[in-house]
């Protein structure tokens, strides 16, 4: 059989495949293997796909949707605990403010955990908390030549010389009127 023509059982592995996995309240894509569909996550990157998919005792190249549910059961559960299962330095939210805890957030609860900490750092008008109310850069960087967003930077020659030209247009037909 020839590399370009598919095999005539592919359909019928399909049928077990499920295209959507739903972890930490988002889809994520059944089609790819479990480390990079873990990927797709926020909150969790290449190397900690690799730890959970790890954990999880699940090969991190299956296919992430042709998992039996007691597999995906335990990826799920070693995301939500992540912070049990590896080091206090390896996880996103080291002792919270409030808790004093160290969790790692994954999905919605790290953007909402984020805007709770801009939020608060622009409450008490501590440096960064004002700089994130002036959409200024927060974390030391340059600003005197990079990061501007309004107008044009430097001078624009062409626009000089195209006005120039009009100008002296306008000065030629005024004299040729008179």
């Amino acid at each position: 059989m020839s590399a370009e023509q598919p095999e005539d059982d592919s359909p019928e592995e399909d049928e077990d495949l499920q295209y959507f996995v739903r972890i930490a309240q988002s889809d994520l894509d059944g089609t790819k293997s479990v480390e990079r569909g873990l990927t797709d996550l926020k909150g969790i990157g290449e190397r900690t796909a690799r730890i959970v998919a790890d954990a999880a005792g699940v090969d991190r190249t299956a296919t992430f949707g042709r998992l039996d549910d007691d597999e995906i059961e335990s990826v799920v559960e070693v995301v939500e605990n992540f912070h049990d299962h590896v080091p206090e330095w390896m996880t996103n939210r080291q002792n919270d403010f409030f808790t004093g805890d160290t969790s790692h957030e994954v999905g919605s609860e790290l953007e909402q955990t984020r805007r709770q900490d801009i939020n608060r750092m622009q409450m008490i008008d501590s440096y960064k908390g004002i700089r994130h109310k002036r959409g200024q850069k927060v974390r030391g960087q340059r600003t005197k030549s990079t990061g501007r967003t309004e107008g044009t930077i430097g001078v624009n020659i062409e626009e000089i010389r195209e006005q120039q030209e009009e100008e002296e247009a306008a000065a030629a037909e005024e004299e040729g009127d008179e």
